[in-house]
């Protein structure tokens, strides 16, 4: 089972994932300005079970590999914290693409497709989940837990997000200062994922 410090480091890594804008948290927003909180509530649903599908499969298939060929997961942290590295400069240089009212509403099969193909998927089952958890039930069931009582309210917020951008609530919001405060977190933690990889 997971020690205190080990749930926390796992608790962090989520959160700052799930975080990170892309295209499963871009829907949700735009879902939230288009027919508001209350309607859009049923896509958490919709995310939660397109992750769990996809990090279950993923975790499973990567322990597989892993009797295999034992140095897999070093390589997924090192290319993990990568990833996220360049996202991160991306994420600096780039403009937010914060959702309008023009796109159209997703329903919960668009937001379940996109979340079960997302790369943060891999990113959960390679890297910040333990592998214990794809080996052991009770890790597993933990694990999961953990995330899905994190997944919920970071769902809510980027669908309240989206509502509050509907509502002009939002007016005062900097996309430039929001995108590179984000991008500094994501640097931090692809530092945290190579030294963890490498130690």
């Amino acid at each position: 089972m997971f020690s205190v410090s080990a749930i926390a480091l796992l608790a962090a890594g989520i959160v700052v994932v799930l975080l990170t804008p892309g295209p499963t948290n871009t829907l949700l927003a735009s879902a939230g300005l288009r027919q508001g909180v209350q309607r859009s509530l049923p896509l958490v649903a919709a995310e939660l079970a397109g992750y769990l599908v996809s990090i279950s499969v993923w975790g499973r298939f990567l322990a597989q590999a892993a009797h295999a060929l034992p140095w897999l997961p070093s390589l997924l942290r090192v290319a993990a914290g990568l990833y996220i590295a360049w996202l991160a400069v991306d994420m600096w240089r780039a403009a937010v693409a914060l959702p309008d009212s023009t796109q159209r509403t997703s329903g919960m099969h668009t937001l379940f497709i996109a979340t079960l193909l997302n790369p943060k998927a891999l990113l959960f089952a390679g890297t910040i989940f333990p592998a214990a958890a794809f080996a052991h039930w009770p890790t597993y069931l933990l694990a999961m837990l953990t995330f899905a009582c994190l997944l919920m309210p970071i769902a809510l917020a980027w669908i309240a997000f989206g509502a509050a951008l509907g509502s002009g609530k939002l007016k005062w919001l900097d996309p430039a200062k929001m995108q590179r405060g984000a991008s500094i977190v994501l640097g931090v933690f692809s530092l945290s994922l190579a030294w963890s990889a490498l130690h």
